[in-house]
């Protein structure tokens, strides 16, 4: 298709939804500015009285929250005590030793190689492997859910593919609710070129369904463990 053409069916299908809108043709420019600065001004929805909390309680309300959508977690000191809380996790689980890593800067503050018995490897996972270990980018504490974005450090398909998912959390990601994360991630766009991650994944406990005779099934589309060891970084968000 060349670019004319590719342009005729654009103009198509934008006119299309202009008749159904009950206009004739393009917004005018009163209207096209008022738009413009409706999207750049981004509204703050409403953010529930009960995450108004110092530090230490939002991470409390986080951990809450967690446990509440099936989730399970860890609290460690520093990021020198994740290695070992992985591979406890693991052991507890009666499962393999064998993980896929996000090649995240964030994970390579702990020292792995501590954990002899760990096999680790950094990339994207395959089908046959059981345990993912990632970072996340926030945590909402309203609704102890993870905020994933992608990246060269975070590919979207460890948060999927494998069945346990472990995610080190440092405590100081843990925002009161969803309307602060999207202002960091709106902050951070000049950054990215001025523009967003290309998918932000929202999870909230893991991979679970109802849809057979109401019947609660975890893993039915993803992981059917999620584990977060929290890491007390003691740093501000």
């Amino acid at each position: 298709m060349s670019a004319a053409t590719g342009d005729g069916a654009r103009d198509q299908i934008l006119g299309s939804i202009r008749r159904s809108l009950g206009r004739d043709g393009p917004l005018d420019a009163a209207t096209q500015a008022r738009l413009a600065a409706g999207v750049d001004a981004h509204a703050r929805n409403i953010v529930p009285k009960r995450t108004d909390l110092d530090r230490p309680a939002l991470v409390d309300l986080f951990a809450e929250m967690v446990q509440r959508v099936h989730a399970t977690t860890t609290r460690v000191a520093s990021m020198d005590d994740v290695p070992e809380a992985v591979a406890d996790y693991l052991k507890s689980q009666n499962l393999p030793a064998q993980l896929v890593m996000a090649p995240d800067a964030t994970l390579d503050a702990a020292d792995w190689s501590s954990q002899k018995m760990l096999e680790i490897r950094r990339g994207k996972p395959v089908e046959s492997d059981p345990v993912s270990v990632t970072s996340a980018y926030a945590a909402v504490a309203e609704t102890g859910t993870l905020v994933m974005a992608s990246g060269p450090d975070h590919p979207s398909t460890l948060n999927f593919m494998p069945e346990t998912h472990v995610v080190v959390l440092p405590a100081s990601r843990v925002a009161k609710a969803y309307e602060d994360v999207w202002d960091q991630l709106r902050g951070g766009m000049g950054e990215r070129g001025g523009l967003l991650p290309r998918t932000v994944n929202m999870i909230t406990g893991p991979s679970r369904s109802g849809d057979i005779e109401q019947t609660l099934l975890l893993g039915a589309h993803g992981p059917r463990r999620l584990h977060i060891v929290l890491v007390e970084d003691g740093e501000a968000t």
